[in-house]
């Protein structure tokens, strides 16, 4: 019926992987089945056995899909069933995409697509570690050229000590919790987050994980040889060597004198198409009886001319394409409370790359709902990014958010989140928004910096401040350059796209791809300890535009009040049905949240002028206030009995005056003094210890009268 196969990678302390073949989805070109615990990743690989005309680009989708009956779980939503990938999903995807995609021949063009599905789950194990390792065997067992196996292994820092792939439960208390991909070699991309460590912290975890990943490669490689899987031979590609060495030849050292020409980009851009576009025409001039293949002169152009110019000015001169040094910034300026209504807002703009960046301050109603398998909560801070056309000229329609701003807006999200203020500190719920209305390089550091200037302008207490850079490289065999602050083109034509982000005392975010087969530690310690030097410069910029958080939030901010409450008393405020809180929130305009953390109860009051908090606040008080013997009240009678008055001294809360506690003199009637309505103040003498009954006094507070002499009998002396 099926032969299975099974290799097993032991992790250490109990724990293994298990990687099986043979048994599902045998109908893909290559599929498997990853455990670990009751985790299962069913991964499958399908790629076409030709390429579509006229491609010449490796035509990759990479799919990661969490079930939610892996968990037993119902989806939410009126269908009731898995729908579009959320943002986890995609993260994932664009993680196992990114490790994947540099190890493919580059003259391989069929359209191949990588799934991943998670099938079973341990609620306290994280499968998005084992996904890179699932996509990869799928490859290993498969006929598609690959040039792999890779793996991926989550790697943290709990109380000191590396651990791989751990638990959510212990990634609560790490204060690193990166995600790296490598080969048997090499590393090809790490992406995480870390609370403000070394760079040599840092190199240390990627290291650990590197280790770990080796041992899941060659599982992978003899799981292939015991298949004795061969690849499939394929010709993607029709060349034309002759043209190749004729165009290299004709337009290298005009390209070379375009790209140490310090245009702008635009400029460079349309200098390098007019090169292309004059060459075109002259061998349509030499050979008007033949059609010249456009599409392989554009090639050959970009990577025989245009790519290898680039990069050798770099190795050869050191110059860049802006004229810039290898670790020199390009200028910066910015603004803050550039948008009036905001509650914050910034302008980060570094040479033609530019952030316009806001903060929204909202309420508890406004945090994030997550619904994911295994992932269930809210979130109070959340980051959008989005990169609109106009920004590189590009003359088509915004459709949305795509991965790509997914991913970014992910990465600057992490940069922040650990400078966020949280509990008592901060009771808004946050969203930035970060447009990006220039790019050319690194949009996504652009948007670290403008959302750090932009929450310190909203006045949020940021425990420290974060800058971003982005690094690359350009290697050959004999010699490498690091570049600091990519241009777009640098990036596009480089071997790395290295992300930091930062405060001064360490590393809080990181994100490298690699676009080679290969990057040795030292390449890796020297583009961080170069990203330090970069990400201190701009942080010194950005701090003479704005360097602490307001003192005050705007005027026209909302104000949010937190106060506790006991448990028992959330109850009392919302009321039968909610009646006593959206009364509150009818008569005073505020808006009021209640959240149980415990034994107590957090209320939120939030409105748009103090004394709308004022009066809420009253009002909240005043119910979950527990009176006091002595204290004095400002009441109001309720009702009038022959033997005095309730008066009502709290929301819900009344008294007895009894008639001899009115006034020092006698009373006949209660009405010789009170009446129903009348504001009254008053004094708690007594709470019954059984039922909490409350007697009140107002002569208590009433000046005492002076004892009158009595007087004497006629005669002299007092009768006895």
């Amino acid at each position: 019926m099926y032969n299975l196969i099974q290799k097993t990678i032991d992790l250490g302390e109990g724990r293994s992987i298990t990687i099986e073949t043979g048994k599902l989805a045998k109908q893909a070109d290559g599929s498997v089945v990853v455990k670990m615990g009751r985790t299962m990743l069913l991964a499958t690989v399908v790629s076409a056995k030709e390429a579509r005309e006229d491609v010449d680009f490796m035509p990759l989708s990479v799919e990661y899909k969490e079930k939610y009956a892996s968990l037993g779980r119902y989806p939410g939503g009126f269908l009731k069933r898995e729908a579009r990938p959320n943002d986890y999903e995609i993260l994932v995807s664009r993680l196992v995409d990114r490790a994947l995609r540099p190890l493919f021949p580059d003259d391989f063009h069929a359209e191949t697509f990588v799934n991943v599905q998670l099938i079973s789950a341990d609620s306290d194990i994280m499968p998005d570690a084992l996904a890179g390792l699932a996509a990869s065997a799928a490859l290993s067992v498969s006929d598609i050229p690959f040039h792999g196996p890779i793996s991926e292994a989550r790697v943290a820092r709990v109380e000191g000590e590396f651990v791989i792939n751990p638990t959510f439960t212990q990634l609560e208390s790490a204060d690193i919790d990166i995600m790296v991909a490598a080969t048997l070699e090499n590393v090809m991309m790490v992406e995480g987050e870390m609370d403000e460590v070394s760079e040599q912290e840092m190199l240390e975890a990627i290291k650990v994980a590197h280790e770990a990943i080796k041992l899941q490669c060659i599982a992978q490689t003899e799981l292939a040889e015991e298949l004795k899987i061969v690849k499939r031979e394929y010709c993607h590609e029709t060349n034309d060597e002759e043209l190749r060495k004729r165009i290299q030849t004709d337009l290298y050292d005009q390209v070379y004198e375009i790209a140490k020409s310090q245009k702008s980009k635009h400029e460079r851009s349309e200098a390098f198409k007019a090169a292309e576009a004059a060459y075109v025409e002259k061998l349509q001039a030499e050979n008007e009886e033949e059609e010249v293949n456009v599409k392989l002169v554009a090639k050959y152009f970009h990577d025989e001319v245009e790519k290898k110019a680039v990069r050798n000015l770099i190795l050869d001169e050191g110059m860049r394409l802006d004229g810039r040094k290898t670790d020199q910034i390009r200028p910066i300026w910015s603004e803050v409370d550039y948008l009036p209504a905001a509650h914050g807002s910034a302008i980060f703009t570094r040479g033609e790359t530019q952030s316009l960046t806001t903060v929204t301050l909202g309420t508890k109603l406004d945090e994030k709902v997550i619904d994911q398998v295994l992932i269930q909560g809210k979130e109070k801070f959340v980051l959008h990014y989005n990169f609109l056309p106009f920004s590189t000229g590009d003359a088509r329609p915004y459709r949305g958010v795509g991965r790509r701003e997914v991913g970014h807006g992910n990465l600057a999200y992490r940069a922040l989140k650990g400078m966020i203020p949280q509990g008592e500190e901060n009771p808004y719920a946050i969203r930035v928004v970060s447009d990006i209305l220039e790019s050319n390089g690194s949009s996504s550091m652009a948007t670290v910096c403008a959302g750090t200037l932009a929450l310190m302008d909203a006045g949020i207490k940021m425990k420290k401040p974060v800058s971003g850079i982005a690094m690359g490289l350009i290697t050959d065999s004999n010699k490498f350059a690091v570049l600091s602050d990519i241009l777009g083109d640098e990036d596009h034509l480089g071997d790395m796209d290295f992300k930091v982000t930062g405060t001064v005392d360490g590393i809080t975010a990181c994100q490298m791809d690699i676009k080679i087969e290969g990057l040795s530690y030292e390449i890796m310690n020297k583009a961080l300890d170069q990203a330090k030097e970069g990400r201190m410069h701009i942080l010194g910029e950005m701090m003479k535009t704005i360097s602490e958080p307001r003192a005050e939030m705007k005027p026209h901010t909302p104000r949010i009040v937190q106060i506790t409450i006991p448990k028992e008393m959330i109850g009392a405020v919302i009321g039968p049905g909610g009646k006593v809180i959206q009364d509150i929130q009818e008569k005073t305009g505020a808006t009021i949240t209640i959240t149980q953390e415990g034994e107590t109860g957090i209320v939120d009051i939030f409105a748009e002028d103090k004394d709308a908090i004022d009066a809420a606040l009253q009002r909240v008080n005043g119910i979950t206030e527990v009176p006091e013997v002595n204290k004095v009240y400002q009441g109001k009678v309720k009702s009038i009995v022959a033997f005095g008055a309730f008066v009502e001294i709290l929301p819900g809360k009344e008294g007895l005056l009894h008639i001899s506690e009115i006034e020092w003199r006698r009373l006949e009637k209660v009405e010789e003094v009170l009446k129903e309505g009348d504001d009254v103040e008053v004094k708690v003498i007594e709470v019954d210890k059984r039922n909490g009954k409350l007697k009140l006094s107002r002569k208590a507070l009433l000046p005492r009268p002076e004892k009158k002499d009595k007087p004497k009998p006629e005669g002299g002396e007092e009768k006895k």
